[in-house]
């Protein structure tokens, strides 16, 4: 028998909460765009999504509730 494939990366936190002037989730700091196509993305295209995160968190809005 086959082996199930490796769980795909992600970084999501359940959090979804979308900062209407960034368009970032403020979860994830993912696009929507982004979010809609992970699980269609390469390996390489989610990396470097992922790379880019970091980044993305320190210029995002904090979440004011």
């Amino acid at each position: 028998m086959d082996a199930p494939p490796p769980p795909i990366a992600t970084p999501c936190v359940k959090v979804c909460y979308v900062d209407g002037k960034s368009g970032l989730c403020l979860g994830c700091y993912r696009t929507l765009p982004e979010i809609a196509r992970w699980s269609r993305l390469t390996d390489a295209e989610r990396e470097a999504v992922m790379a880019e995160l970091p980044d993305r968190k320190i210029k995002a809005e904090p979440f004011t509730g």
